[in-house]
């Protein structure tokens, strides 16, 4: 083989194995993490500062190595990851009971014009009301149990997954359906061959709305009427008067919260871009 020859070889194999897209997404990738990361910067350092200079008494405004010491002595007694397991697992037996009951009523009703004229006006008499509102009035027929938890989470999932499945349904693009009326589909394959793939990155997009509602709504559940999980720690910071515990439960939450949007975000983009290829 030719000098020439082995030089265009080895040119050829630097085009196949271009890392310079590579690069450009971390890069990208790693100005956004920084960028990210500035305002919470900021607001440890003003933190941190306002402490320092005692604008408010540590009663009520804990050093920020308070904090993080708490959160190391709750870590190492077990006691933030076993509330924050019992949280997460309220949360997904919420998002499994109310988003079931939400993805079914939201196809029945999408799919039939009876179940719409009598399913529908109920449900957007529910919806009207807040997850904290129904508290008092489950507390009736629930007690303060477990299943007080589960049902109040689950009423914040059941509406927007309800409402983008029944939205979805309605905007399924007609060509779809003509095309699968010319191929004399049935009702079911209709359903799961037109139908489905095409309202699926909608109810995704539902479910993320009502997982993130499930997790706001587990943090008022527990400070109302819970004596475990991360939302009660914030109830046992104040009643030890111990601000340290709450501001950690306080971010705590917040980080959480955080990494699940941002997981779901990605499933969300993933059921898109599925859908693109797909159609």
């Amino acid at each position: 083989m030719s000098s020439i020859e082995t030089q265009l070889e080895n040119e050829h194999t630097w085009q196949r194995i271009n890392l310079a897209p590579y690069f450009k997404q971390i890069g990208l990738w790693a100005v956004r993490i920084v960028l990210a990361l500035v305002l919470p910067a900021i607001a440890l350092a003003v933190w941190h500062y306002a402490f320092q200079r005692q604008w408010l008494p540590e009663q009520i405004l804990p050093s920020p190595a308070l904090v993080w010491q708490t959160t190391l002595e709750l870590i190492d007694t077990h006691e933030l990851q076993d509330n924050l397991w019992i949280s997460l697992k309220r949360v997904a037996w919420s998002v499994l009971v109310g988003g079931s009951v939400g993805l079914f009523l939201g196809f029945l009703i999408g799919l039939s014009r009876i179940a719409h004229k009598f399913i529908y006006p109920t449900f957007n008499l529910i919806a009207q009301f807040p997850v904290i509102g129904w508290i008092p009035l489950l507390m009736i027929f629930l007690g303060i149990d477990e299943s007080l938890k589960i049902a109040a989470i689950s009423l914040a999932v059941f509406v927007p997954v309800l409402v983008a499945t029944y939205r979805s349904v309605l905007t399924v693009p007609p060509h779809l359906l003509e095309v699968s009326q010319v191929y004399r589909f049935s009702a079911w394959q209709r359903f799961r061959r037109v139908i489905l793939p095409s309202a699926l990155p909608n109810i995704v997009s539902g479910l993320r709305q009502g997982i993130m509602q499930a997790w706001l709504s587990l943090v008022f559940v527990e400070l109302l009427a819970s004596s475990e999980g991360i939302g009660y720690l914030i109830v046992w910071g104040r009643q030890l008067i111990q601000p340290d515990i709450i501001f950690m439960a306080v971010i705590v939450i917040g980080i959480v919260g955080f990494v699940l949007d941002h997981i779901l975000g990605w499933v969300e983009r993933w059921f898109s871009h599925w859908q693109r290829s797909a159609f």
